[in-house]
């Protein structure tokens, strides 16, 4: 695999053999962004369980102290008042049948979907089409709910949903690289608090794995077990 002379000097210039805490890496992954647009904060958490299992299946949500800082458009799936509630909470699009039909079109300029339960019956027959892209709303993400308004305010507030893949890993950004180093630790440490909370019974051995942290553009840096010790 070919590598520009960019990601070779960045890979040369930082140790990645070295185990980092939170507070280094994200200033090393600051100092060394270089591109011309501001990167995320990435994470990638390998955990010791098995997703074939569904009491080792971990999904949940997770509201980042300081936010995604990226704008999150919203859609509310709502009928009558509920819609008005939502819009007034501050969602992007609020309504029932004109927004069905639109994503049966194929529009799908929209980062979250939060449903009104009474819409799922209607809004469940898209499965096929919102599935695929990770916007089918949930119970268990706080995404099907009777009040839509406090759904919105969350995920305008920088609640992020995450789950386990097949391999065990857990992906999920942690806010911008123009964020104070501070502010960018806060966001991991309550991410990683998370995490260990959902520890399942079942599981034994080592929990967490390995934890990296990396920019858009950036290398993988490896993260202390200190800090996964201490974030509990």
């Amino acid at each position: 695999m070919k590598v520009s002379k960019r990601v070779k000097s960045l890979r040369e210039s930082i140790d990645l053999k070295k185990e980092y805490s939170l507070e280094d890496a994200i200033s090393i992954l600051k100092e060394k962004s270089k591109v011309k647009f501001t990167e995320s904060l990435d994470c990638a958490i390998r955990l010791g369980v098995d997703p074939r299992h569904a009491d080792q299946m971990i999904r949940g949500t997770v509201t980042l102290p300081n936010g995604t800082g990226k704008e999150v458009k919203v859609l509310v799936i709502a009928k009558g008042s509920k819609a008005d509630d939502a819009l007034e909470a501050g969602a992007d699009y609020a309504g029932f049948e004109e927004y069905l039909d639109k994503i049966k079109d194929g529009w799908a300029d929209i980062d979250v979907i939060v449903a009104a339960p009474d819409t799922m019956s209607e809004l469940g027959k898209l499965g096929r089409i919102l599935g695929p892209k990770g916007l089918m709303p949930n119970p268990k993400s706080g995404t099907v709910t009777n009040d839509v308004a406090s759904a919105v305010k969350e995920v305008k507030a920088g609640k992020i949903e995450f789950r386990v893949d097949r391999t065990g890993i857990v992906h999920t950004s942690l806010g911008k690289l123009n964020f104070e180093t501070e502010e960018l630790v806060e966001n991991a440490r309550a991410f990683l608090q998370k995490i260990i909370k959902m520890r399942p019974s079942s599981t034994k051995g080592q929990y967490v794995k390995s934890l990296y942290l990396s920019s858009t553009m950036g290398p993988g840096m490896q993260i202390s077990k200190d800090e996964t010790a201490t974030s509990k």
